[in-house]
């Protein structure tokens, strides 16, 4: 099935039919050259998609683990206990009763009954790097305005145990669960067909519908006025492959080849060839937050006390309570712990000894430590939620070291103060202590009392140097970049600001999920940044951009981005990604960075704007023929061109084209996004055709009152010398419009197009004067003739480089 989808397009179709017709009329050459052009597009376009299409295979690899259950056996007597038994997740059924431990991926969408320290990693769902904890109460259900994946009392399949124990009655299972619906979308085979697909069909179709109206024309006219009706079938035969751009395929093939090479050195691994098309074209990119503008490493970006001034006490505090907890040291702990420089300046081994420790829980969110101060003292150091813990201190510390009370107003500047930071996008914890007296080696939550407050300690993702410069390449290039995040608004929005991202406001999850679809393709043009998303918000968020027509490109590396992913015109994901989501993506960055994500789409734009030069000139110049053929036809007593010599100069013309994919590509060319238009390549058809028109009947002109090619006897000599201006003007052609700027002057063509384009002017020239004339029914031309064909070619060239101008001054150029 993936064969036939490769292959039914209509270009495909149009060559296999020409292909059939020619092998009916025992035109073998014909027959071989465009059957070999459609399945080498076919099978290269096979086997590079091949690989996009396995993202079901790995969710099933994913799934293939056991699950621990509390089940009767089925010779148990009735009324006895549960015993646990080890079967595959497939045979789970809702119902069951599952027991979790530390490491273990969850099977299955769950409510948690029973829990102990209980932290889930939900990082690959929902992009949050920090674990989550859950428990059973019925309090930890979600309040309307947050995801269901903020339920604490649900865990989820895709996700796993970080620390801690549970059980949990299984809720949903395979495909109904919240991870199964995104596998559901993912592994569907009906993608929508990307903006390059898109593209290249309505292009086939114009051109179809071209000859579907020329060639009958052609073939009446000739059928009439010379008599012969099966020459004239074979004549429009030969205009119907014409004009066929038979080496689409080849081109595309080729150009898209070459582009995946030299995007691979610039760390970008293309898994589908259409994909750079789309990396041209893309002007919306869709990123997550975390690892992409940020370093996605929690750094402790502050330490201050209540009033927010810098306070190394508050640090030695926290550096304390994190040195000596034993419970689940998250990447917060982590981040107090990089400064390895205090365990020294602290003296720990000499100086301080643990006593006890009272450890974390979801109610209190807090936690304390008591130490030993040389023996003197003990100290009880607790940090936690700054709501939480105003709620156990009644005094606070001041700038000075003085302590004073907690009053009304004291908490009104201290909230004021902990607002402040978090509108910076900080996760603020406070930190407070109090010392006791060295009797008692025992603590529990009551000792969590009347404690002073000393400061915060504020975190914060911090932002790659890379980001800023990134995103202002790509605003230059015409790249708009929207975020899309799990992440906390606050902690988003500050970190947008920081890389110079606009964000006047943020829309979050719950918005969206109130908004009908015309609601949100109004949204999403107004806004930059998109917080506390599920998966499938994101989906619907880029679906909605390419409904309003943009060209989307979506960057992400968790389960939670694969949807949008697959909804993308193109999937963008990095080489540290979950399998899932790389098996989704289109490309793959080997370096999880918007720089090598602009140089990218830089290098698409060139790949692009290499196939829009091939498509412009083969349809201006086909059609020009065609218009150069009925008026030839109508007036001529013979052929204008022999089938076989039709055939010939179109192959010649063809080959010269083989070169374009190692053109160079004017810098102006790739600052904006380059689209598909097939409106655009009509008007260029019908403005660029006719130049190589106006030429042509000066030649029949020249070869009818100069050289007196008037009867079917010298019919040989006018055919040759047709043959030959319309190759070179053809040739020609491809540095007249490759460039909006002058030709060989002002912007080069690269060398291979330079030395193609010679090669087959010199063919061109040879074939009728040497000795393979006879051959292709061609004869030698006169001297003479030379010296009129260097003014055509001249006359040509002016002509085409004063129209380009009037062309670019009412339509532009892209």
């Amino acid at each position: 099935m993936h064969l036939w989808h490769c292959y039914q397009n209509p270009f495909n179709l149009l060559l296999t039919a020409l292909a059939l017709i020619s092998w009916l009329t025992d035109d073998m050459k014909a027959t071989v050259v465009i059957g070999s052009m459609v399945m080498l597009s076919t099978l290269m376009r096979f086997v590079q998609e091949g690989r996009s299409h396995r993202a079901a295979e790995r969710l099933k690899a994913l799934v293939s683990n056991t699950a621990t259950v509390l089940r009767r056996s089925d010779d148990d007597r009735a009324g006895s206990t549960s015993a646990q038994h080890e079967i595959p997740i497939t045979q789970l059924v809702p119902g069951d009763l599952i027991v979790l431990s530390a490491g273990d991926m969850i099977p299955a969408d769950c409510r948690v009954l029973a829990s102990k320290d209980l932290f889930a990693s939900q990082a690959a769902m929902t992009g949050e790097s920090l674990p989550v904890e859950k428990h059973a109460t019925a309090a930890a259900a979600a309040t309307p305005e947050d995801g269901v994946l903020d339920a604490a009392n649900l865990v989820f399949m895709g996700t796993n145990i970080v620390s801690g124990a549970a059980t949990a009655l299984v809720l949903a299972t395979g495909n109904n669960t919240y991870f199964g619906t995104i596998a559901t979308r993912v592994s569907a085979t009906d993608r929508a067909p990307t903006a390059f697909q898109a593209g290249v069909n309505s292009v086939s179709w114009i051109l179809i519908r071209f000859a579907l109206v020329m060639v009958p024309i052609v073939f009446l006219i000739n059928g009439y006025t010379k008599g012969d009706w099966a020459e004239a079938f074979l004549f429009a035969l030969s205009v119907a492959v014409g004009l066929t751009p038979e080496m689409l395929p080849m081109i595309v093939t080729s150009t898209l080849a070459k582009g995946a090479v030299l995007l691979s050195r610039k760390k970008v691994v293309v898994k589908r060839l259409d994909a750079i098309q789309n990396f041209g074209a893309m002007d919306v990119l869709c990123t997550d937050k975390t690892g992409t503008l940020t370093q996605d490493k929690i750094v402790l970006e502050r330490h201050t006390n209540v009033f927010g001034s810098p306070s190394d006490e508050v640090l030695k505090f926290a550096f304390l309570n994190s040195h000596y907890q034993t419970g689940l040291k998250n990447l917060l702990d982590r981040a107090v712990l990089d400064h390895v420089e205090l365990q020294t300046e602290l003296r720990l081994a000499q100086d301080y000894r643990k006593v006890d420790e009272i450890p974390f829980d979801f109610e209190r969110r807090r936690m304390s430590v008591v130490v030993s101060e040389r023996e003197h003292h003990h100290e009880l150091i607790c940090k936690g939620a700054v709501e939480e813990m105003l709620a156990i201190c009644t005094h606070i510390q001041d700038a000075d070291g003085q302590v004073q009370p907690l009053d009304a107003a004291m908490l009104a500047r201290v909230q004021e103060v902990t607002g402040a930071l978090n509108h910076e996008g900080l996760r603020v914890v406070a930190v407070a202590m109090k010392e006791v007296p060295p009797h008692k080696s025992v603590y529990s939550i009551a000792d969590e009392s009347d404690l002073v407050l000393a400061g915060y300690i504020a975190f914060l993702d911090p932002p790659k140097e890379s980001a800023a410069p990134a995103l202002r390449a790509l605003a230059a290039h015409g790249v708009a970049v929207k975020v899309l995040t799990g992440d906390n608004d606050r902690v988003a929005a500050k970190v947008c600001r920081d890389v110079g991202l606009n964000v006047d406001s943020v829309v979050l999850g719950a918005q969206i999920e109130d908004l009908d679809e015309p609601g949100l393709h109004l949204l999403v043009e107004q806004h930059h940044l998109f917080a506390k998303l599920t998966p499938l918000h994101k989906e619907r968020i880029v679906r909605a951009l390419r409904a309003n027509g943009h060209i989307v490109g979506f960057m992400g590396d968790g389960i939670n981005d694969a949807p949008a992913l697959r909804a993308a015109d193109i999937g963008i994901s990095v080489d540290s990604a979950v399998d899932i989501a790389k098996e989704a993506a289109d490309i793959i960055l080997l370096e999880k960075s918007l720089m090598v994500l602009n140089e990218g789409v830089v290098e698409g734009r060139k790949t692009f704007s290499n196939m829009l030069k091939y498509i412009r000139m083969t349809a201006s110049s086909n059609f020009g023929n065609v218009f150069s053929v009925l008026v030839a036809s109508a007036f001529l007593p013979f052929l204008p061109m022999l089938p076989l010599q039709l055939l010939v100069q179109n192959l010649l013309y063809d080959i010269s084209q083989i070169a374009i994919p190692f053109d160079n590509v004017d810098d102006e060319l790739v600052r904006q996004p380059l689209r598909w238009n097939p409106q655009d390549l009509g008007r260029f058809m019908v403005f660029f055709g006719p130049i190589s028109s106006v030429f042509d009947i000066l030649t029949f002109a020249l070869m009818w009152w100069v050289f007196q090619a008037q009867t079917q006897a010298q019919q040989t000599l006018f055919q040759s010398g047709w043959f030959v201006v319309g190759l070179l003007t053809q040739t020609l052609i491809v540095h007249m419009i490759r460039t909006p700027k002058l030709p060989f002057i002002q912007s080069r063509a690269a060398w291979p197009l330079l030395g193609m384009t010679l090669a087959v002017m010199a063919a061109g020239v040879f074939l009728p004067m040497g000795p393979l004339a006879e051959y292709f029914k061609l004869q030698a031309l006169p001297l003479p003739f030379f010296g009129w064909l260097v003014a055509i070619l001249l006359g040509y060239a002016v002509l085409a480089t004063a129209l380009k101008r009037i062309y670019i001054r009412r339509f532009g150029w892209q």
